[in-house]
């Protein structure tokens, strides 16, 4: 989401007039988009926000933009006490005050409107500049802003605000403006996206979103996260086994597979219900995947409670596992009400334990590959090596002289590990590859 955010700040400010440069002390504008759904990224947002000091010391006139979840949609003033060099700070997924202080200073100074200005993203990528279209492959389109659930462990309803669905417009108009741009496949995103269209009377849900997106002309892909087990339904497992341009891959987060546990997160489901739509997904979508979130550690969790996760995780055998270790984050509900009793060490044993057994049961799965042939999009290139995704979100790499950026192409799998896999182009795609294609540089 704050990739997004970024992309469409950069859009916003390339209207100005402004271009991009990846060196904050050449920049006249610098944007700090910041995270805090764990204390780690909380922290490297206030080191960044150190770092700047020098810069506007050395330049007082560079504007420095504080945006995103630090400074949230509750005011900042505390922020701009401890940090007096800050300009402008902005809410998450908004522009507006940035581009009003901008434009308000250069009707003061009446700027040279032929004059070079600058712009620089501490985080995040930038928003399809004009020497990078036609580079960008895949993008995050945002479609349900802020969240209403409320987690007990969950920062975000705090700081991104109350759920809100972007209208079907909006959305079909910006997937048309990326794909012209040369982007092949786009990530739906929500912090709940199944939930998309729930607060839009008579507007279609995420299926028929899907559905609406399906045809437009030279997407190639279509992904979405990040998904809630309540909201996962029928519907939308069908849509995805239906349409070619979505792909097989769900991402739906368990937390724990302790029912005490889940009922402290407030997440509202059982590890029975989770290990049912598990078994529905995989009845439904033929050769899917599946990817899951877990915290460890969360308040009052005991070895036992967290055997029940080990053991949910070892018999489900998803293709992913993305961990994380409890942190308290101020304001939410379980800082309120349960006091993070699970020390440190704890959760580091229990992050490597479930890390150790994902790493075997990713092996596993992607083993499987080995030999096959798989359709790959490929995004660009790494240290010598193009870099692609499968329909089913592994990553591969192949080795090719040949420009294989956006490029959809069979592949023959001839390596695999838990986290990616190599491969090398078939005979009929190196033929559907012109033969004065040259290679990007890497």
């Amino acid at each position: 989401m704050n990739v997004a955010d970024s992309r469409r700040v950069a859009a916003a400010l390339e209207e100005q007039g402004y271009a991009p440069t990846r060196i904050a002390d050449e920049a006249d504008v610098i944007v700090l988009n910041t995270c805090v759904v764990r204390q780690s990224a909380e922290d490297k947002a206030y080191g960044r926000l150190n770092s700047l000091k020098p810069v506007k010391v050395k330049r007082p006139e560079t504007v420095i933009n504080l945006m995103g979840c630090l400074v949230g949609i509750k005011g900042h003033e505390k922020l701009k006490q401890a940090f007096p060099m800050v300009d402008v700070f902005s809410p998450p997924s908004d522009p507006g005050p940035l581009i009003a202080h901008l434009t308000q200073d250069e009707s003061k100074a009446q700027e040279d409107a032929a004059t070079s200005r600058r712009f620089a993203f501490m985080d995040g990528e930038l928003a399809l500049p004009d020497d990078e279209r036609g580079f960008l492959v895949s993008a995050f389109v945002p479609v349900v802003l802020g969240c209403s659930h409320a987690c007990t462990f969950c920062i975000i309803p705090y700081k991104r605000g109350i759920e809100r669905s972007r209208p079907v417009g909006d959305i079909l108009a910006e997937a048309r403006s990326l794909v012209a741009q040369g982007v092949k496949e786009i990530t739906l995103l929500g912090q709940i996206v199944d939930r998309y269209g729930v607060d839009i009377p008579d507007g279609p849900s995420l299926a028929g979103l899907m559905r609406i997106l399906h045809d437009v002309e030279g997407l190639e892909r279509i992904r979405f996260l990040t998904s809630h087990p309540n909201w996962m339904t029928t519907e939308l497992l069908e849509t995805v086994a239906e349409l070619p341009k979505v792909m097989p891959h769900i991402e739906v987060p368990v937390q724990a597979g302790d029912d005490n546990v889940l009922a402290n997160m407030k997440r509202e489901y059982t590890a029975d219900d989770y290990r049912r739509l598990v078994a529905e997904i995989r009845a439904r979508i033929p050769r899917v995947s599946v990817a899951t979130d877990i915290i460890v550690g969360f308040p009052g969790e005991t070895e036992t409670q967290f055997q029940r996760t080990y053991d949910l995780l070892a018999e489900l055998k998803l293709d992913v596992a993305h961990l994380a270790r409890y942190s308290t984050r101020p304001g939410t509900v379980a800082d309120r009400r349960i006091p993070d009793d699970v020390s440190d060490e704890e959760k580091w044993a229990r992050f490597r334990a479930l890390e150790e057994l994902q790493a075997g049961i990713a092996a596993e799965i992607n083993a499987r590959y080995l030999g096959e042939p798989v359709e790959v999009l490929f995004e660009e290139k790494v240290r010598g090596r193009w870099r692609g995704r499968t329909p089913t979100n592994k990553l591969v790499f192949v080795e090719s002289d040949d420009d294989l950026r956006g490029k959809a192409l069979p592949v023959t799998i001839t390596w695999t590990g838990p986290w990616s896999m190599q491969g090398a182009l078939s005979a009929f795609a190196r033929e559907l590859i012109p033969l004065n294609a040259a290679a990007t540089p890497g």
